[in-house]
């Protein structure tokens, strides 16, 4: 019976949290347009008085293109701090919003190796080095290296130049993981 509670508790606290990160995401969203910015992902971790709402921003490229693989791009330390101080004034002045006790806000770029986590990262960062873990083996690998090579919507085509060096098309919903693999 005590059993049954605490995981009771536990899939209410999951599902508040899943509502915290959506209401955020919302807000997170509308500041961010008026900066000409975007949010590429929010997330609340931790728990009680140690719970860290964390908000990643970035700045898209025109609409169409695709980011740079040679050039800088993406928000600046001032971007950051601009979301940062619209966005607590927000949140601040409505405790219903994270309730509970206090959580510290960071606000930064997704950086160098950012997780592609929508479609649109996918056509964005099309010519980059990724790195990608599919959910089932592929060619008994589950992960693979190489450039995005193109991006039609459902599947990206992958230049893969590890573990094997092949074209591979990959979908979407095969992908457990992916992000931007930078060389150091």
């Amino acid at each position: 019976m005590k059993w049954a509670r605490a995981h009771f508790f536990i899939g209410r606290m999951a599902g508040n949290r899943e509502a915290i990160i959506e209401k955020v995401t919302g807000i997170a969203e509308r500041v961010t347009a008026l900066l000409g910015l975007e949010v590429q992902n929010v997330e609340l971790a931790g728990g009680g008085r140690n719970r860290v709402l964390r908000v990643f921003v970035d700045r898209p490229p025109a609409p169409g293109q695709t980011v740079p693989v040679d050039e800088p791009f993406g928000v600046t330390l001032d971007d950051c701090q601009n979301v940062s101080d619209k966005l607590s004034e927000i949140l601040d002045a409505d405790p219903e919003i994270i309730p509970g006790e206090g959580y510290q806000l960071e606000v930064s770029s997704p950086g160098v190796e950012r997780k592609l986590l929508k479609p649109r990262d996918f056509q964005r960062f099309q010519g980059h080095k990724v790195k990608i873990r599919l959910r089932e083996p592929m060619d008994n690998q589950t992960v693979w290296r190489g450039t995005l090579a193109r991006f039609d919507g459902d599947s990206i085509q992958l230049a893969a130049s590890a573990p094997l060096k092949k074209d591979l098309t990959i979908g979407l919903s095969q992908i457990e993981r992916a992000n931007i693999e930078f060389r150091w």
